[in-house]
């Protein structure tokens, strides 16, 4: 489709991991589109349309009439890294007309939190941030972005869209159950819990999951972890990633902060894939009867509970989306989008849609 190539398309590429040893298909592209922004990632699933996929490529090509996108990409070598790097991308990306960021960065050596606040110390709540941390099929091992148009570990990459023309609306919904008491998060330093209540948070997960925490820490993606300050209903959602069994603590995908609010969660297969539909339908903005692109960047625990029927919720999303839209996306390790108050968060275990549109 040599026509579709220009300064102003975007390329966005979603592929499974093992594409890092046979990128190929990667050089093609960047061949085929040589003046296009290229970005990509490596996923835990594929999303195309209402089908999910596993050891694939999915390719979505959006060319603007009259916006203009920027590409912006920085290292992260060491998780400590995070922030500077958020924050170096967004200065990079940051102009008065811009409208939107999408960010796609490594998934296991980031801190999504602090990238997250490096993106929102530059950008605050004026600039809608969306994407989230790439991911490989649950093994924790390998992830990717694609930079210079093949795929690199340890960087994290954005493409900004800028002018009046750009419309980007959003939604992110969970979908999973509360159960147990609250608790106290008494010793926390960054993304990992040593106490809850005062008592070591290893032994809080071993006792609710029982024979499943034989299985830990991958049981865990079943079980995360609802967070918050003061509101509960600005709470935000961590996937619990390891646990150091000598320490007795557990290591989650974003911060928890000592001093915070907890508790568990676990699936509801129903309410998961109403929770897609919803998201979609948050997402769906002005842009009905108009082409659209619509970026899903769904969790890799909520593949993992609805197993057989992970389909059921890109279909609900799907169809919930406003008419003319095409769907892509991939399974990750995290998801970004705005909180309560507008501004760049991290979020774990919810499905969120990003709609691209132009008037």
């Amino acid at each position: 489709m040599p026509a579709l190539d220009s300064e102003s398309t975007l390329v966005a590429v979603f592929a499974a991991a093992d594409y890092f040893d046979a990128p190929e298909p990667f050089l093609d592209l960047s061949e085929a589109f040589p003046t296009s922004v290229v970005v990509g990632c490596s996923t835990a699933g594929e999303i195309s349309g209402g089908r999910v996929h596993d050891d694939t490529i999915v390719v979505a090509i959006c060319k603007f009439d009259t916006a203009t996108l920027r590409l912006a990409s920085a290292s992260i070598d060491r998780t400590s890294m995070s922030r500077s790097a958020g924050a170096s991308i967004a200065r990079d990306l940051a102009s008065p007309d811009l409208r939107s960021v999408l960010v796609l960065s490594e998934g296991l050596s980031v801190n999504g939190s602090d990238l997250a606040r490096g993106l929102a110390g530059v950008f605050g709540s004026s600039v809608l941030v969306t994407g989230g941390p790439a991911a490989d099929p649950g093994r924790f091992e390998r992830t990717w972005v694609l930079h210079n148009g093949l795929p690199a570990m340890n960087r994290v990459s954005a493409v900004g869209f800028y002018g009046d023309s750009v419309e980007v609306s959003y939604g992110y919904q969970g979908g999973w159950d509360i159960f147990g008491p609250q608790r106290k998060v008494t010793r926390s330093v960054g993304t990992v819990v040593y106490e809850l209540d005062g008592e070591p948070a290893l032994d809080l997960y071993e006792k609710y999951l029982g024979e499943l925490a034989a299985d830990l820490p991958g049981s865990g993606l079943l079980f995360p972890l609802a967070v918050w300050s003061d509101d509960p209903g600005d709470q935000v959602v961590r996937t619990l990633l390891g646990i150091d069994r000598e320490r007795r603590s557990v290591t989650f995908a974003g911060d928890v902060e000592e001093g915070s609010w907890a508790q568990l969660m676990q699936a509801n297969f129903d309410r998961l894939v109403e929770g897609a539909s919803s998201a979609a339908a948050m997402a769906r903005g002005h842009s009905d009867g108009r082409d659209a692109l619509a970026l899903a960047v769904s969790c890799v625990g909520r593949k993992l509970v609805l197993g057989d029927r992970v389909e059921d919720e890109a279909e609900a999303a799907l169809e919930s989306l406003p008419w003319g839209a095409v769907q892509a996306g991939f399974y990750s390790f995290g998801e970004l989008s705005p909180n309560g108050v507008g501004r760049c968060d991290l979020h774990n275990q919810t499905m969120t849609i990003t709609v691209i549109s132009e008037v």
